[in-house]
């Protein structure tokens, strides 16, 4: 009003009355178009979902006459009421853009209203009254587990269904609820959806609540609370699997791979045996002898760790992820390993098609003597060499050590003349490392020396590698055969194989949604963490394994990896740009939260249900953990004595995976990575769907920079700094150009092994499309 004169500002009476003229003009204009709208889709529940839209959108990009104008331009005749739905779904889909975000929030409200219409009908038809009785039915057509039933009485899943929310349907957005209701929610064997977003979350809570033993009713309510708001997503596995008759709950698994047929066969047998579950699968190669070293005595008769690894890439295409989709699997090789040179073509499109396996992504393990000889002079040699060649004439495993003892060894190791070596000039070895890199976007980062000595539980092991996204890091030791006999099984002869179950890993993942959550209150950061460390405690127990190896590994060590996705939305919204000190600092804050809620969680589990089996010794118990990374104080020393004290029930807590698929669900970034555009369209089944970076709006726009025009160097560091607070590793991603030299992506991987950086994942060159693991996307 501030635009009237000063005489027609004070006439009160006459302005009130054209307001209110204004808004009995407005409510009918909307109110017809509601109408209108309703009419055209032959839907009368529609209206008031229409003008509470209306009313929650105000801005005007949103208005309902653009939304029945573009749905107009996709009526035919003929159409059923639920076409209709479909194409009023699609009209709000199209509109959405970065000057009106708020359409892909719209679309989400009509495709939840065209959903629950379709479920009703179907639940009519079936006679499925409540809560009760849908599970009831979904057990008795094999799609839910029964053990749900089996924990709980009628009246406490009664109750458990006055927990859910249907209000909190409104946080999804469009490509949420879609990826949801598609993937993750209960469909039957013909494909029809049984189940809500909201009874997805509740029987999540529901499972993993099973074994509580004080509260458990409590303890779903803030399981699902902290699902539905979306402040926390589990992994892919346990939203999908969680509820379920086969509930394999775990991401990823990692295997070491002994260097004998039965053993090489067998880690083989293990990845699809994961694969057929729905995990990933990381595979340490570096104990395989190398291509032309001996075996039993006979010179040159070793075929080399590039035809074991076709063996494993034609497994993950015939072995898939529950139909899902085809298996996935990292192979790992260490820098000094003789068959380095073939290992870095594996994905390359040029050379011998016989050395390629073109489904499996490459990782390298490098020593920090790699990275220092690289930074001070390529012009010099590196020299590699076959493992079983240095046990047979050292008398150990060189893979087996690390830092400066590993250093002193390896040097030790070339200058021995009985060991054969292939001596390259270190240029060319990064040469093909970064032509790969550059061409396929792998190698992945494995710095073994940094990994190691940060390693918590270094007193009971090593770790050779990592996982099928590089944000594990646990301590790894092969499977060994003992012996296999003849035994008598009813009176009938029995083969038995006995082995040693080694350190089988198992990725137990979930993150934290930082852009949902008030990451500088410390007091409900605590609890949100809390609330995640305890089910991700629960999942251990209640898995379904593949392997009783990967059983008995997750029961001693009890890890888990607690990450997050929506880092960029975070900054975002508190207004801090990417390349910026504030940045640095801001996480810095943020992530030490984050460890020491965790830990604190971990500890007071601990004193309530017991450590994990090996923390005596381990740098929990002896404090070694807090002096390596410098945390001082008083909070910080108040810590240190109850972990002393009371122990930890997991031996390995943070890890940050991809999040590829769940941080889609939550409306989030992914991961900790920057966003590729404010704005896009993803081509998907024909159609286009837009893509919008959260909250996008007039407050966060600026600080939503494209992630291939960001200056790397602040992500690498920004990657060292929150890695002093995660035991594990991070699973980052470096974006280049077409104007990258290779010298400045060099200089990129010596500046994250100077900051201290464990691994890298992909590098995202701008004209290189990269698919996303789905297997880690916490």
């Amino acid at each position: 009003m501030g635009w009237l004169p000063k005489e027609r500002r004070s006439a009160a009476p006459v302005s009130n009355i054209k307001v209110d003229r204004m808004k009995d003009y407005l409510h009918e204009k909307i109110q017809g178009e509601a109408e209108q709208i309703t009419g055209l889709a032959g839907d009368p529940a529609l209206l008031p979902v229409l003008l509470e839209i209306e009313k929650d959108f105000p801005e005007e990009g949103c208005s309902l006459q653009r939304l029945r104008q573009r749905f107009l331009s996709f009526m035919k005749e003929g159409m059923d009421t639920e076409a209709r739905l479909g194409a009023l779904v699609k009209a709000a889909v199209e509109l959405t853009s970065q000057e009106a975000p708020g359409w892909e929030f719209i679309a989400a409200r009509l495709l939840d209203h065209r959903f629950h219409r379709r479920l009703r009908q179907e639940l009519s038809e079936r006679q499925i009254g409540d809560f009760y009785e849908k599970l009831c039915y979904l057990v008795k057509e094999g799609l839910y587990g029964d053990y749900i039933l089996k924990h709980y009485s009628r009246e406490e899943l009664l109750m458990a269904a006055g927990f859910m929310d249907e209000e909190r349907d409104k946080l999804l957005n469009y490509s949420g609820l879609d990826l949801m209701i598609s993937r993750y929610t209960i469909h039957t064997h013909k494909g029809t959806v049984l189940e809500t977003p909201q009874e997805m979350f509740l029987g999540i809570a529901l499972h993993l609540a099973m074994e509580e033993k004080q509260d458990r009713m409590e303890w779903v309510r803030r399981f699902y609370d902290m699902l539905s708001r979306l402040q926390v997503t589990m992994a892919t596995p346990t939203m999908s699997n969680a509820r379920k008759p086969y509930h394999q709950l775990s991401s990823c698994f990692i295997d070491t791979v002994p260097d004998s047929l039965k053993g090489i066969f067998r880690s083989i047998n293990n990845f699809a045996m994961v694969s057929k579950f729905g995990g990933g699968m990381g595979l340490y190669f570096g104990k395989v002898r190398a291509k032309g070293g001996s075996i039993r005595g006979f010179e040159g008769a070793a075929g080399g760790v590039v035809r074991w690894i076709r063996i494993v890439n034609d497994t993950a295409v015939a072995v898939d992820q529950l139909g899902m989709r085809q298996g996935a699997v990292a192979v790992y090789l260490d820098a000094w390993h003789r068959d380095l040179p073939e290992f870095l073509n594996l994905r390359t499109n040029n050379g011998d098609d016989r050395m390629k396996a073109h489904d499996v992504f490459p990782a390298v393990c490098y020593p920090d003597l790699f990275w220092r000889m690289a930074k001070e002079d390529l012009n010099q040699d590196w020299h590699l060499m076959c493992p079983h060649d240095i046990l047979m004439t050292k008398g150990y495993a060189l893979e087996d050590y690390y830092g400066e003892e590993w250093e002193k060894r390896y040097l030790d190791c070339v200058e021995d003349p009985r060991i054969e070596k292939r001596t390259i000039c270190l240029k060319e070895i990064v040469r093909l490392i970064l032509r790969s890199v550059v061409e396929t976007g792998t190698p992945f980062t494995f710095n073994r020396d940094i990994v190691n000595r940060a390693n918590p539980n270094g007193h009971a092991g090593i770790i050779y590698c990592s996982n099928l996204c590089t944000e594990i890091a646990q301590n790894m030791k092969p499977i060994e055969s003992l012996q296999t006999e003849i035994q008598t099984w009813d009176g009938d002869p029995v083969v038995v194989s006995t082995t040693k179950p080694g350190d089988f890993v198992v990725c137990n993942l979930a993150s934290l949604s930082l852009g949902h959550l008030p990451v500088e209150d410390e007091a409900a950061m605590r609890e949100v963490v809390r609330t995640a460390v305890r089910a991700l405690d629960n999942v251990i127990d209640l898995n379904f394994y593949p392997l009783p190896y990967a059983k008995l590994t997750n029961r001693r060590y009890r890890s888990i990896g607690l990450g997050c996705s929506g880092y960029h939305h975070m900054l975002a919204k508190a207004g801090i740009m990417w390349e910026s000190q504030e940045h640095l600092d801001f996480v810095d804050r943020v992530f030490e939260t984050i460890n020491y809620a965790a830990i604190e969680a971990s500890a007071d589990l601990a004193e309530e249900k017991g450590s994990y089996a090996l923390f005596e010794g381990s740098d929990w118990q002896t404090g070694a953990y807090f002096e390596k990374r410098g945390y001082e104080g008083k909070k910080w020393e108040a810590l240190r004595r109850k972990v002393a004290e009371q122990g930890m029930r997991n031996a390995y807590l943070l890890a940050i995976a991809p999040t590829g698929s769940t941080s889609i669900l939550a409306g989030t970034t992914a991961g900790v990575d920057p966003v590729m555009n404010k704005f896009f369209l993803e081509e998907k089944k024909g159609s286009m769907l837009p893509r919008v970076a959260p909250e996008l709006g007039p407050d966060t726009y600026w600080y939503y920079k494209n992630a291939h025009y960001i200056d790397q160097s602040w992500s690498v560091r920004a990657c060292g700094i929150r890695q002093r607070h995660i035991d594990q590793a991070q699973s980052v991603n470096l974006y280049i150009t077409n104007d990258y030299t290779l010298r400045q992506v060099l200089n990129l991987y010596i500046e994250a092994w100077e900051a201290g950086v464990k691994t890298l994942y992909y590098v995202r060159s701008k004209s290189l499309e990269v698919e996303e693991c789905e297997s880690c996307s916490a």
